[in-house]
């Protein structure tokens, strides 16, 4: 049920509770593990648009070399409920372990099928996103005055780490701090294959009181509004005062544009797919991308020094931003992936080539 009073009925799989949250749509045909538990999920109601879901199942989630699960993006489901078209509950798959369903009743979230999730999405796409709830049948749904919107709550804190984390400490070349804003595993994953060691803290870490020595900065994606994370914001400022490389994901973004001065706003529906196109504007290279936000910077809200990088082909926003002199530079989309196409990979190296 959306907060416009649409009623969409359909059957229920994994959890059977009731949920509210904001209804988003990805437009992606695999990778519903990884996409369930990214972080930058937190508190909305996912919307499958490829029709069919769970026909191969939930993997084992082994751990690689790194001791980093493999196939999970985090270790938790993010999402507060899922919405298809239609639900499989025959899964067929050598590395699976157990179906959507069960998974999903483990973690207590909610899955509703045999919804027309094409003309929900096309709702979500011209009206633009929207609050919404998953309702039990014979449960009276929550009114729409009391729906609570996610992104007015600092949804960081909640998926943040507490403490501070090493990984591959004393055989790193390079140390970078990682903030962690909602860390996606294939990041950490992608920075230790490079042979660097990584400090990961907690979001609103002061780095500059730290025991911790390092030679550059990594801002994580995550969830939620990027204005609201004063804290990091202030911690970037430092760093560029500083002249200390940075480098941004998704929600990185966003932040180190704050940290720049610079402003965001809250897109109309977001990009949440595996097939965004991305133009280089120096260079005129073009790029297929995995995006997951709904918030985007003001691209002439930019103050001197800095320039748009990046940019999506299809509705202009802003794709990636960088300081013409200073060691600074952040992208919206997942150049690690997980689900995507690997285009952008090289992205990490140059971030260990400005250390």
């Amino acid at each position: 049920m959306l907060e416009d009073g649409t009623i969409l009925e359909g059957n229920s799989f994994g959890a059977e509770t009731g949920v509210t949250g904001e209804v988003v749509f990805n437009t992606g045909m695999v990778g519903y593990p990884e996409s369930m538990t990214d972080p930058s999920y937190r508190g909305q109601i996912l919307v499958m648009t490829y029709p069919l879901v769970g026909n191969y199942g939930v993997p084992n989630g082994t751990r690689d070399q790194f001791g980093i699960k493999k196939n999970f993006e985090s270790n938790a489901i993010h999402i507060r409920g899922l919405v298809v078209s239609e639900y499989s509950d025959n899964y067929n798959h050598w590395n699976a372990k157990k179906s959507l369903s069960d998974w999903m009743k483990e973690h207590g979230i909610p899955g509703i099928s045999g919804v027309d999730t094409r003309a929900l999405t096309q709702r979500l796409r011209d009206g633009g996103v929207q609050l919404g709830q998953i309702v039990k049948s014979g449960e009276r749904p929550v009114p729409k005055e009391e729906l609570e919107d996610p992104n007015t709550v600092n949804l960081v804190a909640e998926v943040s780490i507490k403490r501070p984390v090493v990984y591959n400490e004393k055989r790193g070349k390079k140390r970078i701090i990682m903030i962690d804003t909602g860390m996606k595993h294939n990041i950490i994953r992608e920075f230790l294959k490079r042979g660097v060691t990584l400090i990961r803290v907690p979001w609103n870490y002061n780095i500059w009181k730290s025991p911790y020595k390092f030679d550059g900065v990594f801002i994580a994606n995550g969830p939620g509004d990027p204005a609201m994370l004063h804290e990091t914001h202030e911690i970037l400022r430092t760093a560029l005062t500083k002249r200390v490389p940075i480098f941004g994901i998704c929600l990185g973004n966003q932040v180190l544009a704050h940290a720049a001065g610079a402003k965001t706003y809250k897109m109309k529906f977001g990009n949440r797919a595996q097939n965004q196109p991305v133009i280089d504007l120096k260079t005129g290279r073009c790029y297929i991308t995995s995006q997951n936000h709904g918030f985007a910077v003001r691209a002439s809200t930019l103050p001197k020094g800095w320039e748009v990088w990046m940019q999506n082909i299809n509705d202009k926003s802003v794709e990636g931003i960088r300081h013409k002199t200073l060691p600074a530079m952040a992208v919206q989309f997942h150049p690690e992936v997980t689900p995507g196409p690997i285009d952008t990979s090289w992205l990490f190296d140059e971030f260990i080539k400005m250390l």
